[in-house]
């Protein structure tokens, strides 16, 4: 059995989609001869906290654990709302931004260069280095973000010579957020330079979508892979529809996926309709920026919010099930074109119709076209999204709204695993 270690900073209790991803993996590693050895931090600060994950652990598994310095916690003296608030990725438009979160921006993106757990790099190393000599580990597995724990691949690989797999779940230079941080000229070419040296030292690379996957072609000759996120199955108990016509989102609303197109349409259907204004329900599972409240609040939307907040992964499964529609929304820009988040496959597995909103040529709206799993939409097809929102509530008046999702199987998990074990195996023969 071939014998990988992984590097990841999201782990057990971590709450939130980073966590899924290599969970999951983990979880059916050795069904393909692959013997997992985790490597997380002893003290993290993690934005989301979910119990309920750590039974999902295998028996067995060795975690390794070593400390972590974490800025989060001084950040929280300038103001722990803030500090907490941009550690989950809630950014507010410029505008509104206000000078404690401008200052904590510019210090989180000039001075913590890829990002604010570079200190867990150097310890790491020393630590690891030690272990992987002592238990003759040939492999290495690094998954960001954060992107500097890729930067912990790349030592160990100069040093030891292990074969080093760097798994990029998000993009590095040309993800949404980046342009937020304030960063001087000197701080991008920092950015990109440690991008391409993680690019090129590293033996492969594995993206979660197709747009990241061109993008890095276009910067190294290193092998780029495709390898999603997906959906396991999950024992939940027996789930009976919403009585309402109700649009559930699961995951954090951020100021920039704010589809104002969206509250309008859904304005003008509770005016026009008296029979839809009776059924329909507006449900938000997760973060929400106070921006999007506002819009939806403008739009005459609040008395038919129900604002659910973070709830642990098993329920977050049944509110899927249950929904009538479940929306999907990305910020509307060239640089999440590349975004394929976890839950749109969970949302799959759920066979409730997708409603998705985001940028043109979107990796999403090829899967959703692919899997006849629901409509995709940009932000500015105003008609197109009122008509299918219609639509919906036909079929849900008629009894009929299911999704007519098809092909969805090679997105199971077990399925992945088995492509990347056998990535795996090949990097050390």
């Amino acid at each position: 059995m071939l014998k990988v270690l992984i590097i990841t900073y999201y782990w057990p209790p971590a709450g939130g989609p980073g966590v899924q991803r290599w969970l999951k993996f983990v979880k059916y590693f050795r069904e393909f001869d692959i013997e997992p050895v985790v490597y997380v931090p002893e003290n993290p600060t993690y934005p989301l906290v979910d119990d309920s994950l750590l039974s999902e652990i295998p028996e067995g598994i060795t975690i390794l654990k070593h400390s972590i310095f974490e800025p989060y916690r001084f950040a929280q003296i300038f103001s722990k709302k803030e500090a907490k608030t941009i550690s989950k990725g809630i950014i507010a438009n410029k505008e509104k931004q206000s000078f404690i979160q401008r200052l904590l921006l510019f210090i989180r993106g000039n001075f913590f260069i890829p990002d604010a757990r570079k200190f867990w790099v150097k310890p790491s190393v020393k630590y690891l280095t030690d272990y992987i000599r002592e238990h003759d580990i040939k492999s290495v597995v690094t998954t960001g973000p954060p992107h500097s724990v890729h930067l912990i691949g790349k030592e160990l690989k100069q040093i030891l010579g292990v074969k080093w797999l760097s798994d990029f779940r998000d993009p590095w230079t040309t993800i949404g957020y980046h342009d937020k941080l304030k960063l001087t000229k000197r701080s991008i070419y920092k950015h990109k330079k440690l991008e391409r040296d993680v690019l090129e030292r590293a033996n492969h690379i594995v993206v979660t979508s197709f747009t990241t996957q061109k993008e890095f072609n276009e910067i190294t000759t290193t092998p780029v892979s495709v390898i999603t996120n997906g959906y396991d199955i999950e024992k939940v108990e027996k789930t009976i529809l919403d009585s309402h016509f109700t649009i559930s989102h699961i995951g954090s609303l951020l100021s920039g996926r704010n589809p104002i197109h969206l509250w309008n349409v859904l304005s003008e259907l509770v005016k026009e309709n008296e029979t839809f204004a009776q059924s329909f329900r507006l449900q938000l599972v997760g973060a929400v920026s106070d921006d999007v409240l506002s819009s939806i609040k403008e739009s005459g939307l609040s008395d038919f919010l129900m604002l659910k907040g973070y709830v642990p992964h098993a329920e977050a499964v049944k509110i899927q099930r249950s929904s009538q529609v479940l929306l999907l929304i990305e910020i509307d820009s060239e640089e999440t074109k590349s975004i394929i988040p976890g839950k749109l496959f969970e949302y799959m597995v759920s066979k409730r119709p997708i409603l998705a909103i985001g940028p043109k040529d979107a990796d999403v709206s090829r899967l959703i076209s692919e899997t006849s799993s629901g409509s995709f939409f940009e932000y500015h097809e105003y008609e197109g999204i009122k008509t299918q929102i219609q639509e919906y509530f036909y079929q849900f008046q008629k009894e009929t709204l299911i999704s007519g999702v098809d092909g969805i199987e090679k997105y199971s998990r077990r399925e992945l695993t088995r492509e990347f074990a056998e990535i795996l195996r090949q990097l050390v023969k």
